[in-house]
């Protein structure tokens, strides 16, 4: 199978660098969300992004600019979905909400069409039932697309393993590593190891040890790394850790996930929103006297 069409659903932080990275490399996109603003925001970080790849990679800016113009931003998913090759799916981490993204798309996507999330956390076999395609679902998750370029690709049991190629040649051509996970694991490899590091230092918070700058501090400062726990969160997105830490069984996780909670409910969604555990554009962390 080739794939050519190339359908996003979410136009959050993921979704966005997803779509992005497949119109540049020359595949025809379309993107969609239930909430038009957040298309017209993801129009606004795709035009961020190709002005830092600009200075970065010499990317023509015009020639960017030029490539968003030609993605399809829609809230309507029969227009989203028309003559799609290929779905990802990156809307909110909460199982009630894939499950009606994938019980409607189940529905109204072409025969052809491979299915796959995006999600962090949580297992494609949660989704494949519903979707009423099992053997065409997969996870296909991504990190950064731009900075960090690994892409995950996990089967379900029922996985049709024909696609497993398909989907390795699709994440090359979109200047990925493709990394094949053997059997379902909650976090992949890497985000499985992230995710205990981040929880760890959740709970630190949370039981007063310390505070977030000083967690970040040590972390930073013994693995020689530009970011701690909390600044990689508010990169995340305090909605995403939040959503986690919430299907976290451990003990103590509840406690930060109150913390998360709050800082939702105030506005502070991290680096998306502006503000989180720091405030951006020039968050503390960055301060040459940081770790002084």
């Amino acid at each position: 199978m080739k794939i050519r069409k190339v359908c996003v659903l979410g136009a959050g932080t993921l979704g966005s660098r997803v779509a992005l990275q497949s119109t540049l490399s020359g595949y025809e996109v379309t993107i969609y969300d239930i909430h038009p603003k957040a298309l017209e925001d993801s129009k606004i970080v795709m035009r961020k992004i190709i002005l830092q790849l600009s200075k970065a990679s010499g990317l023509e800016s015009e020639a960017g600019f030029s490539a968003i113009e030609s993605i399809t931003f829609t809230d309507d998913p029969n227009v989203a979905v028309a003559d799609a090759d290929i779905i990802s799916e990156s809307v909110l981490e909460d199982v009630k909400v894939k499950n009606q993204v994938w019980e409607l798309f189940g529905e109204i996507a072409p025969e052809k069409t491979i299915f796959t999330t995006n999600t962090s956390f949580l297992l494609p076999s949660m989704f494949a039932k519903i979707s009423g395609r099992p053997d065409k679902f997969c996870s296909l998750h991504f990190h950064d697309v731009f900075y960090a370029k690994g892409v995950d690709i996990m089967p379900h049991p029922g996985t049709d393993p024909s696609l497993i190629p398909i989907l390795e040649d699709f994440g090359r051509s979109l200047e990925q590593v493709p990394i094949v996970i053997k059997k379902e694991n909650h976090g992949y490899l890497f985000n499985a190891i992230l995710g205990s590091i981040l929880s760890s230092a959740g709970k630190l918070l949370a039981n007063g040890v310390g505070s977030f700058e000083s967690i970040d501090k040590s972390y930073m400062v013994n693995f020689r790394v530009d970011m701690g726990p909390f600044g990689i969160m508010d990169t995340i997105g305090i909605d995403t850790v939040w959503h986690v830490t919430m299907n976290n069984k451990e003990e103590g996780a509840k406690d930060f996930a109150a913390i998360l909670k709050r800082m939702l409910d105030e506005g502070k969604a991290g680096v998306k929103s502006g503000k989180g555990f720091y405030t951006y554009p020039n968050p503390k962390f960055k301060n040459t006297d940081f770790l002084e």
